[in-house]
């Protein structure tokens, strides 16, 4: 499992840089950007700080199949985690933002 980071959709804001526990994502070019991606943790910290869209997650082949990928788009306080598998199907988990700060 892997992120990766789409220039053209990243805007250069690099809050995702100020989340990742593990400090692996860097900045170059104002943008951001990962060296060693094998080295993720895979926390999707820096999924769910992106609002732009620019960063997925890649699952591994047990969860997505081959080329399975995760990414996160809000509307108000609502998160919605869309997984895309290999196949094409999609699945969408939504959470209400606001509940999940009450834990």
């Amino acid at each position: 499992m892997s992120i990766r980071i789409n220039l053209d959709k990243c805007v250069g804001c690099l809050r995702c840089i100020e989340v990742c526990p593990g400090s692996l994502i860097k900045e170059k070019d104002t943008k951001a950007f990962m060296k060693y991606p094998k080295d993720c943790w895979g926390c999707v910290s820096c999924v769910k700080e992106c609002k732009a869209g620019a960063i997925e997650f890649y699952l591994g082949a047990d969860i997505g199949g081959n080329g399975g990928k995760m990414n996160v788009s809000y509307e108000g306080d609502i998160i919605h985690w869309n997984i895309t598998k290999s196949d094409g199907t999609v699945k969408v988990i939504d959470v209400n933002s606001k509940d999940s700060n009450k834990y």
